[in-house]
């Protein structure tokens, strides 16, 4: 839907939309007057939707919240939108009314040209900026007005040198005062996330001082700015100034906050964002996806390519079982061997991930020359540079290379040679001075010690020092074998990897570069400093991205431009890079080309994913991009998309209030991270090992017994740890974490290609056996969910309160209807069936019903003729007129039998009714939530969970709430609705509407009535 923003200004180039949830409120009347100059908004240096969000922040920032503290503001507009124009008038709105010093916060010190560019492009060249690096403890004095760029990494900077400040944070703090009411921009504040820790987790050094600056300037005004800076409720622990927990408000602590939101999923996001927007603290807008495509390219796996994945998956097994022989042999203490697996199965899943993305280069390869011979350009999209690898492999070759360094390789070689549980006895009695040649004693411990990384304090009889001898028995002399036995695997392991390294795949980003023409023909806007080239004479050498006429600090922005200018078609970018810059086919810029952006590699997160996808799609394009995903046919690498998926999901729920946001892109389907996918995976791990029955059969192309004996799926899972054999027994067991969607997707990557698609396909096609049962039965999830309903009536809107709707609904189908949906049927089984046997109170047998219309279960068409006979149309139109009408006033107990227990005694029966009544709470519901539910449930005698629903009204009206079901009698709800006008200052409103096609839907969050039979 497209935005009506505060009308002054002129419109922002480019269709900017907003999610229907949040369209669906309004945020409080506006009442503030901006200061800025009448030239910028007549000129359009500022667009109308970019002065709303400027009027809006700075009528929060006249707002206290209960404890004293200054209220702030959350802009959560899309990548693309112009938040950096919108930051830079907010600093200068403040800036012109004598609040002369602010602070900007962004993830790189490169964007410190951009927040200047932004400053003068808006007017207000007169406002200089400051990068916080080059202002030296002694010189703070001298800076007396502007504003401060830093990175969240100089925030929690040390000085090393002394000074007056030890902090960067304290000379901050000293440049603000005690009193400082300026702005603070925390620019990208995705990169706070992480306040509040989960499970044995600490929280970052980052999200502490962000949070500690808040509270040290409580005056400031305080302004979030990210399009992905909310995406899960646990990351806005660092948003304290927003008033949604603390004192004065429903929810005490964060914890507290956090605990009401996540039990009950999205649906309760989307509530928050919707929330916010009407208390006038959030405003979240994102550029139209029109002309934008989305392309998943399936890439084949070669044979040559699956036999080095086979080959890499047997060195792991037999890896894993080193380290356990190794680890058994050292007598290891419990917290080292904590530790070891820790980094074993990191290392694990970083090797298998290279292996992933090593399979799709050479179709990314292909696909790059294609674009660019087609008159586009190209924007590959990493995560990762593999540089720390070649830094090692260099050290190794003392400076020299003879090939391109395999990251994968690296891996699991730093992995063995520092995680090993063998130490190397040579270095250590160095260290100790300990004379090896007379050493013969046991040192079952020595692993401990090489992790601590300390001397050993030993006792008479356990160290001999040079020159002395010591007398042991044959106790010690099995020590000593066993660490030369654990000494000798690890050489063993070593030498694998280095008969494996041959077929192992180069680094990813040095082969794209080299494949597409070199650093002359690729644009590299990374982390790294330096890269691996191949030379004219056919040789390989490391050597410096660093030019002469161009710094380091500046080689990203200068590459960037060379992108922009057209000099290069293709461009590589990686998270370093992802956040702030704009590589879009802008309007202003000579590369006017379409672009194509390809992610080579799935971000771990979709807050990167959004930043990445973002650099491509922004404000003021001449053509909107093209996206593509390649994702190799490894089940494995679902992982990472499933990942992004349920991000993604949530992303669109709670960054825009609508989870239907980006619901509709292809990876959603990739999303197994859910109550679903849990139930799914449970039921096949037990399978498995016979603990359950299976839902659905193994796929029929897998070679072999699914279930019986040691199957090579059953010996695929005990390769990477997900089931357990006891050591005497025999007896399978499965892991603790055996139902963790993360760790299943993760560990099966160490599976043989056959085994690991079969694994995958049979958990797919179980999770797809658990989603249509769960429809089947009425309880299918759908978060929240859409009505379309007929009503002309108007529909008030109370501005920081919470009002019920009661909403009654049309939902019968009449004989008309019926007859017209029939017509468009031409199955041989599809007609009217009329019921033949009584007494089973729980089936449902029409897909559309007179009375209910369309049913939410579905039934087996053997179910159905078991009940019903199929009759001709002219037989079954009386009964269905008959239903149709008497049940506009009489439930269906009254209608099969006569009589209704629950009228008998002068209550109120809705069950099979045409107009079915629902209580919609709207508006501010976040803050009665808990009330609201305590209310009912008190009542009820159960535990409430409040579905959210969204209706639409057929001229255009929309209520979006939580839907009160009647779990009690009319009288005594409507009692309780009193109440909770009474004690939560809630409005109550009456609603009618019709909606014979939507009124099941609508019934979806209502337990299935049952349906009584003749």
């Amino acid at each position: 839907m497209l935005l009506v923003p505060v009308r002054i200004g002129l419109r922002h180039p480019d269709p900017v939309v907003e999610t229907s949830s949040l369209s669906s409120v309004n945020p409080p009347n506006v009442w503030y007057r901006m200061s800025i100059p009448e030239e910028t908004i007549d000129r359009g240096w500022l667009s109308a939707l970019q002065l709303e969000a400027i009027t809006y922040a700075s009528q929060q920032h006249e707002t206290f919240l209960p404890n004293g503290d200054r209220a702030s503001y959350l802009i959560g507009d899309g990548a693309g939108v112009g938040k950096g124009r919108t930051i830079a008038g907010i600093i200068y709105e403040n800036y012109l009314l004598g609040r002369k010093r602010s602070l900007w916060f962004s993830v790189s010190n490169d964007l410190k040209y951009d927040a200047e560019r932004d400053l003068k492009d808006i007017g207000a060249k007169n406002i200089p900026v400051y990068s916080l690096n080059k202002i030296s403890s002694k010189h703070n004095g001298s800076v007396k007005k502007g504003v401060i760029f830093a990175t969240y990494s100089s925030l929690i900077g040390e000085s090393q040198s002394g000074g007056k400040y030890k902090t960067r944070f304290k000379q901050l703090l000293h440049w603000c005062g005690q009193a400082f009411d300026g702005v603070i921009v925390y620019d990208e504040c995705h990169k706070a996330k992480n306040v509040c820790p989960i499970g044995s987790s600490k929280p970052t050094k980052t999200g502490l001082a962000v949070l500690e600056l808040q509270n040290k300037l409580p005056k400031a005004r305080v302004v979030y700015a990210s399009a992905t800076g909310a995406s899960e409720p646990r990351n806005m622990a660092y948003m304290s100034r927003l008033g949604i927990w603390g004192e004065g408000t429903p929810f005490r602590e964060f914890s507290n906050f956090i605990q009401a939101v996540e039990r009950r999923g999205v649906g309760a996001m989307e509530i928050v964002a919707m929330d916010m927007k009407l208390r006038g603290m959030y405003i979240a807008r994102q550029l139209s996806f029109t002309g934008v495509t989305f392309k998943i390219e399936q890439v084949p796996l070669t044979t040559h390519y699956i036999k080095m994945y086979n080959k890499s998956v047997h060195l792991w097994v037999a890896a894993r079982e080193k380290f356990q022989a190794a680890a058994n042999l050292m007598d290891a203490e419990q917290r080292m061997k904590k530790s070891m697996w820790g980094q074993f199965w990191s290392a694990h899943q970083r090797f298998f991930k290279y292996l992933c993305i090593a399979s799709k280069v050479r179709r990314v390869v292909q696909l790059a020359r294609e674009e660019v011979k087609n008159g586009k350009c190209v924007v590959i999209g990493l995560q990762s540079t593999g540089e720390a690898r070649t830094l090692e492999a260099l050290e190794e070759g003392g400076g020299e290379l003879n090939d391109f360094v395999s990251t994968a390789k690296g891996v699991l070689q730093s992995l063995v040679e520092k995680h090993f549980p063998a130490p190397d006895r040579e270095k250590l009695f160095s260290l100790l001075g300990i004379d090896l040649p007379v050493m013969k004693i046991p040192f079952p411990s020595e692993a401990a010690a090489e992790q601590k990384g300390k001397k050993r304090k030993g006792t008479p009889g356990q160290l001999a020092r040079k020159g002395q001898s010591l007398e042991v028995d044959d106790s010690c002399m099995t020590s000593q074998d066993a660490v030369e036995d654990a000494q000798q695997m690890k050489r063993d392991l070593l030498d694998q990897l280095d008969k494996l390294a041959q077929d192992l795949p180069p680094n990813t980003l040095d082969e794209l570069i080299d494949e597409l023409g070199g650093p002359d023909n690729v644009a590299e806007m990374t982390g790294r400093k330096g890269r691996v080239v191949s030379n004219d004479d056919g040789s390989i050498s490391y050597e410096s991205r660093s030019e002469l006429d161009v710094p380091v600090e500046i080689l990203n922005l200068t590459e960037k431009q060379r992108f922009m200018d057209g000099e290069k078609n293709i461009a590589i970018i990686s998270e370093a890079a992802s956040s702030g810059i704009s590589l879009q086919a802008d309007r202003r810029v000579k590369n006017q080309r379409r672009r194509v952006h390809m992610t080579l590699e799935l971000p771990w997160s979709a807050d990167r994913a959004i930043q990445q996808f973002g650099r491509t799609h922004r404000s003021n394009q001449v053509t909107a991009p093209e996206y593509v995903f390649l994702i190799s046919e490894l089940a494995g690498e679902q992982r990472f998309a499933s990942i992004v998926a349920k991000r993604l999901e949530s992303l669109g729920a709670l960054t825009h209030g609508d989870r239907r946001a980006t619901e509709t892109r292809d990876l959603s389907r990739f999303n197994f991270d859910n109550k679903y996918g849990r139930n799914a995976l449970e039921i096949v791990m037990k399978s498995i090992v016979n603990l359950d029955f299976p839902l659905v059969n193994p796929p029929s192309n897998f070679e072999g017994d699914f279930y019986k004996g040691m199957s090579q799926i059953l010996h695929g899972l005990i390769g990477v740890g997900l089931i357990h054999v006891d050591d005497r027994s025999g007896i399978l067991s499965l892991d603790k974490d055996y139902n963790n969607i993360g760790k299943f997707l993760n560990r099966i990557l160490g599976m043989a290609v056959q085994e690991q698609n079969a694994l995958f396909q049979y958990f797919s096609d179980t999770l797809a056996a658990v989603i249509q049962n769960a429809k089947k039965n009425g309880r299918y999830d759908m978060g929240i969910l859409g009505k379309e309903l007929s009503c002309s009536l108007a529909i008030f809107h109370f501005v920081n309160t919470v009002s019920v709707c009661q909403v009654s609904v049309e939902r019968g189908m009449s004989w008309e209807d019926a007859t017209h949906a029939w017509a468009e049927q031409s199955g041989p089984d599809d007609g009217f069936y009329v019921q033949v046997l009584k007494d089973q109170p729980d089936r449902l047998f029409l897909v559309y019903r007179p009375n209910t219309g369309k049913q939410l279960k579905l039934e087996a068409y053997a179910d159905i003729k078991k009940k019903c006979k199929k009759v001709l149309s002219d037989d079954a139109k009386q009964h269905w007129m008959d239903q149709y009408q008497s049940s506009a006033e009489i439930c269906s107990h009254a209608y099969w039998r006569g009589n209704c227990k629950k009228v008998s005694v002068g209550l109120h029966c809705e069950v099979g009714l045409r107009c079915r009544t629902y209580y919609v709470l709207c508006g501010s519901v976040l803050s009665v939530w808990t009330k609201v539910e305590g209310v009912l449930a008190s009542v009820s005698g159960t535990n409430i969970k409040m579905q959210i629903v969204r209706l639409r009204t057929e001229d255009g009206q929309r209520i979006v709430g939580k839907l009160m079901l009647e779990v009690f009698g009319q009288k005594q709800f409507m009692k309780n609705i009193y109440y909770l006008v009474a004690t939560c200052n809630v409005f109550y409103q009456r609603i009618s509407a019709t909606g014979r096609s939507a009124a099941a839907e609508v019934a979806a969050a209502a337990p299935s009535e049952p349906q009584p039979h003749a």
